[in-house]
């Protein structure tokens, strides 16, 4: 395989590498599992920085297609289970669409420095202070959802906002930043103390446990969210179409 890009061409670099990098990810001889060539090594081949590399690598660990281990290098990731749902909604529209009334038991709205995983996923210095909102929702009987979402500082949340209001109805109409990409993990799990005590769980109860990274329409990450389900009380459905 050819391991080269267009310095020539107008599309960033990053972008190219992305490209790049995807087309690896298909090809037998890094499929399934092979570790792809040494992030330096690589680098100096493409002419282009490691930071440049990295962004592009960083993108593709985040969606699941490549795995990092430090001081072991990166490998395409071995084929897994997924299913992608087309129209994705914030949780007050979806919840509205389906005819069921939520209720916020608790809403803290706080400003924090993020760790590792979520300064790479922003690309910003871990020094540099994120808005976190943790939700704590449900039906009238109680709740079944514990939300935790980070926001990258571009947007220009202050913390002062309505959050009662549906969260990208905020995003588009107050700051302009219009969540057009939503990637998902999803996996089941058991609950700690502290995720039992939200859910009213007992510890080691099964729950079901989403991440979501959210980007806009330049493919910048705008949110981080995490989001743990009461397994007895919620479905996550997904339909696809074959076109």
């Amino acid at each position: 395989m050819n391991l080269s890009i267009d310095h020539k061409n107008p599309l960033p670099l990053h972008i190219q590498a992305e490209n790049l990098l995807r087309n690896m990810i298909k090809d037998p001889q890094y499929a399934g599992g092979k570790f792809l060539p040494n992030e330096v090594q690589l680098a100096k081949q493409l002419a282009i920085s490691r930071s440049t590399l990295r962004h592009a690598l960083n993108k593709l660990v985040y969606e699941g297609l490549l795995t990092r281990k430090k001081g072991v290098g990166t490998k395409v990731a071995e084929a897994a289970i997924s299913s992608k749902s087309k129209n994705w909604l914030s949780f007050t529209q979806e919840m509205t669409a389906r005819g069921i009334t939520i209720r916020n038991f608790e809403l803290h709205v706080t400003w924090v420095l993020p760790d590792e995983t979520i300064a790479n996923f922003f690309e910003i210095s871990p020094d540099k202070k994120v808005l976190k909102l943790e939700r704590l929702r449900g039906k009238a009987e109680g709740p079944f959802v514990y939300f935790i979402s980070y926001f990258h500082p571009r947007v220009g949340l202050t913390g002062e906002e309505d959050f009662k209001r549906p969260l990208y109805d905020i995003l588009e109409k107050d700051y302009m930043a219009i969540a057009t990409l939503s990637k998902e993990e999803i996996s089941a799990k058991t609950a700690d103390k502290f995720i039992a005590a939200k859910l009213e769980l007992e510890p080691g109860s099964p729950i079901l446990f989403r991440k979501r990274f959210v980007y806009d329409q330049g493919e910048r990450p705008i949110e981080y969210n995490l989001g743990y389900y009461r397994a007895d009380s919620f479905v996550y459905t997904v339909e696809s179409r074959r076109e």
